[in-house]
């Protein structure tokens, strides 16, 4: 199985294991949301930006966007990643920005065990979450440049994050069973 990149899948579209990509801007709640959930459908969860390299890290601590060239080889770490579960027939959650279409068409190996929630929220909500914490890769100079290479999904869940982290990761499990996903309790 192909993507639209020409990347190939090892698995075909009826084994087991699903891959769940929580998408959006820095500070939309992927890193807690996918944790939450991982912990509620018993999945481990993985931080897309932990698969950047030393000189994506670099350039965003120095408040440097990335472009499409930067991305291409952490794009390139995460399909490995996903293939990789789905190979096995596992399952995992996947917190990953994924801002434009031909990233997720490239994260999307297999389009029956992929799928993108997409935790959407506004400048005014997130700026103030970014501004708060700290240690993080990601500065908030960095956020316009982020809401400027969006490209909303047409294919995701979409979640309003302008709820507590419980009500939108209990949104997000509901969705699933809608979906036919099976969830534990």
């Amino acid at each position: 199985m192909s993507n639209p990149s020409g990347e190939t899948s090892p698995v075909s579209a009826g084994g087991k294991g699903r891959i769940l990509i929580l998408m959006g801007v820095s500070g939309s709640g992927k890193t807690t949301i996918g944790k939450q959930l991982a912990f509620r459908l018993g999945w481990p969860f993985e931080d897309g930006d932990d698969y950047h390299s030393g000189a994506n890290r670099t350039k965003l601590l120095h408040g440097q966007p990335l472009n499409d060239e930067d991305r291409q080889d952490w794009l390139s770490a995460l399909v490995a990643l996903i293939n990789g579960y789905l190979l096995k027939g596992e399952s995992c959650i996947l917190a990953c920005s994924a801002l434009k279409q031909i990233y997720r068409d490239r994260l999307t190996v297999d389009p029956d065990r992929v799928h993108f929630v997409y935790l959407k929220g506004s400048r005014e909500l997130i700026l103030p979450r970014i501004q708060a914490r700290r240690g993080h890769i990601m500065k908030s100079s960095l956020l316009d440049s982020q809401f400027a290479v969006l490209e909303e999904p047409s294919r995701a869940i979409v979640v309003d994050i302008g709820q507590t982290s419980l009500e939108v990761t209990n949104f997000i499990i509901v969705e699933l069973k809608k979906q036919g996903w099976e969830t534990k309790p």
